[in-house]
């Protein structure tokens, strides 16, 4: 998988996760909406640690310019 995202992109990624997952796990606990953040801040966090994006890759997005 060729990286599809900046640096900066992954940099909001990895925040944005990171800041979602804490609020689902810490703030929301163990109900509906909880579980819905710390999916949506695992799946932020993963793509911006490694790089790439399948929704990207679906909508031929690219913003990493290497």
């Amino acid at each position: 998988m060729k990286p599809n995202e900046s640096g900066v992109d992954r940099l909001i990624r990895i925040i944005g996760g990171i800041f979602l997952f804490i609020i689902g796990w810490g703030i929301l606990k163990n109900n509906f909406l909880g579980i819905i953040f710390d999916l949506l801040g695992l799946i932020l966090f993963i793509t911006g640690i490694t790089g790439f994006c399948l929704l990207y890759k679906i909508f031929k997005v690219n913003t990493n310019k290497e």
